[in-house]
């Protein structure tokens, strides 16, 4: 029978919109907790994996976007022991799991123990030269600032008004912003960080309370900047986990080269998909239940047609780029090792770059044992006009910033350039609000889910927890959908 038709069919069906690491993660989980269900994954590009991707060449192991995922959630650790991948992921080098930042124009170790904006250690905070002796009388006080009674607050104001501006501008703005690529002033802390606003509520002081969280967690001491012990990556590359995950789902059931032109919201919860870019083009597929795992303002396209608030619920969560700048050199062409995992670079240095990662530093298996190689991001939020230069100015931008902070002789070695336009969903204050709205407005329609990084967490752990929810809400309304009568002998 034709998956392309409306007959009669015996199997349940179930189609997943979008081949990045959520619709991968979603049609895996249904077709490990759902196997009589028939899943169809469709792509609209010629690969998988959306914006993760890694190329091997002359020796480099190059990741174009994102390069590990954070194991202190489980989602992503749980997916990989079921589909017994767990044995190809490796750990951040031990003897460098710390992060610089730049200061009036020289790298400076980020204090030990300070994590994001939680100072679990004093007297590293004490000793740096990141911050002024003012700006770390700030700090302490911090201890006597009383908490706020808001539900949600932007990251800007929060921190500057716990520990002062200088904190901010010179560890936070730099930290976070190398996390999000998002603008400050607008970052909603319960949607990206709700941990800190737990803290002040419980604690009345930040500092109190990283003071509790090392009591229990010593482990963590000698690191800055993000928990680096808590990271994790394929030996082989991201797309390695891509296409394992891939390997589990049943040969047939991914499309390629398949981008969906038109969704209709049939009778009794059923839907009808279009795709175009194949042999058969405009035929439609039908289904049982339909997630989209793709951005928001691709959903926002193809709910228009049966949910026009919906669609513009969708499509008012905004979005960033970036630009990954990939950038081999010649160890001998430094004149400063790489001791750290990478470097951040406040607002205020007034550079064009965000932050750089030493990928051959951070994960072994990387660089040839001669060469570094160094990922260098621009653009974001507040610098998205970067995204319009060309190639050669992006590459040119990268490279003087990096031999000047770094002391690089000569020219690199490799060059490679991502660009991600819109790729970065922004979670502004009041993001919880819209999202629940969203949900609100899908529950008219129990057949249909939505996943991605625009809802409820960016990063690889958080994908495959929204494509993995989805799945189990589906499969969830299937069931309860199922009549079962003594005189229907077909297969379940």
């Amino acid at each position: 029978m034709s998956q392309y038709t409306s007959e009669p069919r015996l199997r349940k069906r179930v189609i997943v919109v979008g081949g990045g690491i959520t619709g991968l993660a979603a049609a895996h989980r249904l077709t490990e907790i759902a196997p009589e269900v028939e899943v169809q994954l469709v792509e609209a590009g010629s690969r998988l994996g959306g914006v993760l991707q890694t190329v091997h060449e002359d020796g480099f192991l190059i990741e174009t976007s994102a390069d590990n995922f954070i194991t202190n959630v489980p989602w992503a650790v749980d997916l990989c022991k079921r589909i017994e991948f767990e044995q190809e992921l490796i750990p951040t080098r031990e003897a460098h799991r710390h992060a610089m930042a730049l200061h009036r124009g020289k790298l400076h170790k980020v204090p030990d123990g300070f994590v994001l904006m939680s100072p679990t250690r004093m007297w590293p905070i004490l000793m740096t030269r990141l911050l002024s002796l003012r700006g770390k009388l700030r700090l302490l006080g911090e201890l006597f600032v009383p908490p706020s009674t808001d539900d949600d607050e932007a990251l800007g104001p929060f921190v500057r008004r716990r520990f002062g501006r200088e904190v901010f501008e010179r560890l936070v703005q730099p930290l976070i912003g190398g996390i999000y690529t998002a603008d400050p002033e607008k970052l909603s802390l319960a949607a990206t960080l709700p941990r800190f606003l737990e803290m002040e509520r419980e604690h009345g002081s930040l500092i109190r309370a990283a003071r509790v969280d090392r009591r229990s967690n010593r482990a963590n001491r000698n690191t800055s900047g993000a928990r680096y012990r808590l990271f994790a990556a394929p030996r082989d590359g991201l797309s390695s986990l891509v296409h394992a995950i891939a390997a589990r789902i049943p040969q047939g059931s991914i499309r390629l080269n398949s981008p969906v032109q038109e969704v209709i919201a049939l009778e009794n919860g059923r839907w009808s998909v279009t795709c175009g870019g194949q042999e058969k083009s405009g035929l439609p597929m039908d289904c049982d239940a339909l997630i989209l795992a793709t951005p928001a303002t691709h959903t926002a396209r193809l709910v228009e047609g049966f949910n026009a608030a919906l669609s513009q619920l969708c499509a008012s969560i905004p979005y960033a780029g970036t630009a990954l700048v990939i950038l081999a050199y010649r160890r001998e062409q430094l004149a400063r090792p790489l001791d750290a995992v990478g470097f951040v670079v406040p607002e205020i240095e007034h550079r064009k770059i965000l932050a750089a990662s030493f990928s051959s530093v951070k994960y072994e298996g990387r660089a040839p044992d001669d060469h570094v190689l160094v990922r260098v991001f621009i653009g974001g939020a507040c610098h998205g006009e970067l995204l319009e230069r060309s190639d050669e100015e992006l590459q040119s931008i990268a490279h003087s910033e990096l031999a000047d902070i770094l002391q690089i002789n000569g020219s690199p070695q490799l060059t490679r350039i991502a660009r991600w336009t819109g790729s970065m969903p922004q979670y502004h204050v009041g993001h919880l609000q819209l999202v629940a709205n969203i949900e609100q407005a899908v529950a008219r329609w129990p057949t249909l889910q939505l996943a991605g990084n625009a809802y409820r967490g960016v990063g690889i752990p958080y994908c495959i927890h929204s494509g993995e929810q989805a799945a189990e809400r589906v499969v969830a309304q299937l069931t309860s959908q199922r009549r079962p009568d003594a005189s229907d002998t077909r297969p379940r």
